[in-house]
């Protein structure tokens, strides 16, 4: 099984999907990549994914700590991962 770190195609693909209508999310999301996406873990990749499965206002709402994960987000990986955003 690739990771996300040996497989190019992987790392493209959540890269666009980090490209985001809410300009805000894509400039945090694509700063975040940028510096991190290199050492991202598999569980860091698996968190940023469901994240990136949200709509933009949820989505930018547990970034800037307006709310915090519920549901099926509500993970320990992606609770880390947004930490590492929110610091971003």
């Amino acid at each position: 099984m690739n990771t996300h770190q040996s497989d190019p195609a992987n790392r493209s693909r959540l890269r666009w999907r980090s490209r985001r209508g809410l300009l805000e999310n894509d400039l945090i999301l694509t700063r975040f990549l940028d510096a991190h996406e290199d050492g991202l873990t598999d569980d860091e990749v698996d968190a940023l994914s469901r994240l990136l499965d949200l709509a933009d206002n949820p989505l930018m709402d547990l970034i800037l700590a307006r709310k915090e994960p519920e549901g099926e987000v509500d993970l320990p990986h992606v609770r880390a991962l947004l930490v590492r955003l929110r610091q971003a």
